[in-house]
């Protein structure tokens, strides 16, 4: 008489489902961006050239940031001295003497670099001065148009209206990203990013947008704030994703380590850098440069 079949055994229970994490100390961050953004504002709003120093401090770290990597990871040597000098002097020069002021500065910073590196032994003098004056250009140069946005009458509130729009830019494709992110963006790139973050980037800056040109700049009107938080979001976009390609061609996570939650300030300033020149130069289309 044969045995009965045994029963089959249950089936095992589903793996609780996995809540997404954001990878960073979220507590620290948030200390570390409110400290800093209070360090801004008090700077920003009581005296200007107070904040042209924070704009060259936060320059000289960056390129010392960038400039390390670079040497750590590629043996590539770019001058740093010249480099710091000539990025602080540049955003100065920017606030002082306008558009041409800077672009003088450049061209000093960058015959600097040449001049600096010759120094030393001749081997990879070109990759070493081409590194340092793409450095000059990546970090100073660009920041040296948040310092032309301060020179006009109500450039604090310019200023801040930079600051809000690329930060919402970021909080948003972060938040719609997080919660309903399924299609990668740019995977090759930054695998984090998706579509549905683009989206949520470019709904937050136009709506923030319409409302710092319609109660925060002068002479300002709505609908140039939907056209101005596109552009924000798009270049803010392009600026972490340019990073990102500079920081996966070095083989790393973070440019530093000086922001606790952050990462480095090159980490906070890849999306600010590039949305500079595009807001100064929207704002001076539509409501001019006074």
């Amino acid at each position: 008489m044969s045995s009965p079949t045994p029963p089959p055994p249950p089936a095992p229970s589903p793996a609780p489902r996995q809540k997404k994490s954001a990878g960073r100390d979220l507590g620290a961050a948030i200390g570390v961006g409110v400290g800093l953004g209070a360090v801004i504002i008090a700077s920003l709003f009581i005296w200007k050239p107070a904040f042209v120093g924070v704009i060259a401090v936060a320059v000289v770290v960056g390129l010392w940031e960038l400039t390390s990597r670079l040497q750590e990871r590629k043996a590539i040597k770019a001058p740093l001295v010249p480099l710091a000098v000539g990025g602080a002097a540049m955003v100065v020069a920017g606030y002082v003497r306008g558009a041409e002021g800077a672009w003088v500065a450049m061209a000093l910073t960058a015959l600097a670099v040449l001049v600096w590196r010759m120094t030393e032994p001749p081997e990879g003098y070109l990759k070493d001065v081409t590194a340092g004056v793409f450095a000059a250009f990546y970090v100073p140069f660009l920041a040296t148009f948040v310092a032309l946005l301060l020179t006009a009458d109500d450039g604090a509130q310019r200023v801040l209206t930079f600051l809000i729009l690329t930060v919402v830019s970021d909080t948003g494709a972060y938040a719609v990203g997080w919660r309903f992110g399924k299609h990668k963006l740019a995977p090759r790139i930054s695998p984090g990013k998706t579509r549905e973050g683009l989206v949520g980037a470019v709904t937050f800056a136009m709506a923030a947008g319409a409302l710092c040109m319609q109660f925060m700049i002068d002479d300002g009107a709505w609908w140039q704030g939907l056209i101005l938080g596109l552009a924000v979001a798009a270049s803010a976009t392009l600026g972490d994703l340019g990073e990102s390609m500079i920081k996966r061609d070095l083989g790393i996570k973070d440019m530093g380590t000086l922001l606790p939650g952050h990462g480095g300030i090159m980490d906070r300033l890849d999306s600010l850098l590039p949305t500079a020149p595009v807001v100064w130069l929207l704002l001076a289309l539509f409501v001019g440069t006074g």
